[in-house]
């Protein structure tokens, strides 16, 4: 699958083709275990797929939020940076 075509696509549908792609690896994981795979490296293929429509969802704006835990942690170095930079400031 090609970005150029992932971005055609609506944002419902890559969430919709994520889940599908995510459910045949498990699938595939938990047969590789078990038995040979006839076509080992699908594997890799549904996994670089995986991650190129993430990627592409993500530059649309995507429809993932945020974490409170990546918030407060923003939050934390941007006051710690703020003070370095008043720190600095009247010490000349």
């Amino acid at each position: 699958m090609r970005a150029d075509e992932i971005r055609e696509m609506g944002k419902d549908d890559i969430a919709t083709r994520i889940r599908e792609l995510e459910e045949e690896r498990f699938r595939l994981q938990f047969r590789s275990a078990t038995e040979p795979l006839e076509d080992p490296l699908r594997l890799r293929v549904i996994r670089r797929d995986i991650a190129r429509l993430k990627t592409v969802l993500r530059e649309g704006g995507g429809t993932e939020p945020a974490t409170p835990a990546a918030a407060k942690t923003v939050k934390a170095k941007t006051a710690k940076a703020t003070k370095a930079k008043a720190k600095r400031g009247t010490n000349g």
